[in-house]
């Protein structure tokens, strides 16, 4: 913000009031009045001085662009470092100590357990892994759907097999497809969910996979913009496919503004408004067996203040989420390090430290809630302990 310069040159004013008198007429000038003047002693004005240097100009003009820069980063600095403090904060103290898993949780799968590359051992592993926790539901991923809805059978070619498989190695677990594409919501190319005939073709699509013996359609659709009514249209439609194959329907969703109207302000910005409402979220969640928000890259530079922010996350979350609804809070099982995720910051032990934060504060007893690791494929060591004993023991 630029701040307009001081004044470069003396006062050339002289002070007080101009002097007055009178002056002896002269007879020479024919426009003289004759009158007698006695004028008082003048000051002679005050001399300008020696125009200012191009040095000197340019020095005041890097001291007023320093000021201007400091004023900005003050404006932004301020409002930052006082909602990470209040981050900080909110990611203190003790959880209760019922806040563990209820045996709902969930692992997104990479596409490799459907299109050929995995095997039987492969399975018997994964169930070996999975039997100490509390991981219930499955999303593999059998996309990603075409721009227009459509999804060719090609790309999930094993899927009967992995179903079955799954079953043979871990009844338990239940195994949904996981649908994604990109938006033409803020570039020119993806899925436009305006178009009816875009929405028809995803809900065949879910049709399809249903019929390949999947027990849930999980989609994850983005960047999804908060208030889309084509969204809960879409929704809508799929729910009643869903439940005349008593499947489920599954969807990732985008965190919620984390104070009142931010995704606004975001999107003016930078043109990706990022965030839901609570209000939108809680519509999405009314339409869904299971809402999993994807609650990583989320900016934060430290790990208390990424506690902080994932239980401000599910608090806000479980305000509107219907008791019917599983609701599930996102972990992120991957080390990635680029603007929006820092991999020092986002681990699994603080996610989880926020997710049971968040759940004691708000519905200590909600019994229809859990965790959702992403992703199977970057998964480390640490990464499965950390949540073992973080959220099931």
């Amino acid at each position: 913000m630029e701040r307009p310069p001081g004044r470069t040159t003396a006062d050339t004013e002289p002070d007080g009031e101009a002097a007055s008198g009178t002056e002896r007429g002269n007879p020479d000038n024919p426009e003289s009045t004759g009158e007698l003047k006695t004028p008082e002693k003048q000051e002679p004005p005050e001399s300008p001085g020696p125009p200012e240097s191009p040095v000197k100009q340019g020095r005041r003009w890097r001291r007023w662009v320093r000021r201007g820069a400091l004023a900005v980063v003050l404006l932004v600095l301020v409002p930052v470092l006082t909602a990470e403090a209040v981050l900080g904060v909110n990611g203190m103290g003790d959880p209760a100590g019922s806040a563990r898993t209820r045996g709902k949780d969930a692992l997104w799968l990479g596409h490799a357990w459907v299109d050929g590359r995995k095997t039987d051992a492969d399975v018997e592993a994964l169930a070996r892994r999975l039997a100490d926790t509390g991981i219930r539901d499955l999303y593999v991923h059998a996309g990603p759907l075409e721009h227009d809805g459509t999804l060719p059978a090609s790309a999930y070619p094993r899927a009967r097999w992995f179903v079955a498989a799954v079953h043979r190695a871990a009844p338990r677990l239940r195994v949904q497809a996981w649908l994604g594409d990109v938006l033409a919501s803020e570039t020119p190319d993806g899925m436009r969910l305006e178009r009816p005939a875009t929405r028809a073709a995803v809900v065949r699509s879910a049709r399809e996979i249903l019929a390949a013996g999947f027990e849930g359609a999980h989609f994850d659709l983005e960047p999804l913009h908060s208030d889309d009514a084509h969204y809960l249209a879409l929704l809508d439609s799929l729910r009643a496919v869903t439940r005349a194959h008593h499947a489920q329907l599954s969807v990732a969703a985008h965190q919620i503004d984390p104070v009142p109207g931010f995704h606004s302000f975001w999107g003016t910005t930078t043109g990706h408004p990022k965030w839901w409402s609570q209000k939108f979220f809680g519509q999405v969640a009314g339409r869904v067996d299971q809402i999993a928000v994807m609650s990583y890259d989320t900016m934060q530079p430290l790990q208390r203040t990424y506690s902080g922010y994932v239980a401000q996350q599910t608090s806000l979350a479980l305000e509107v989420t219907p008791r019917s609804t599983d609701l599930l809070m996102g972990l992120p099982f991957y080390q990635e390090n680029r603007f929006g995720h820092w991999a020092h910051a986002e681990t699994v032990a603080a996610a989880v430290r926020g997710v049971r934060l968040g759940l004691s504060r708000t519905d200590a007893d909600r019994a229809n809630f859990g965790v959702a690791a992403y992703v199977d494929f970057t998964a480390t060591e640490t990464d499965w302990r950390a949540y073992r004993t973080g959220w099931v023991r």
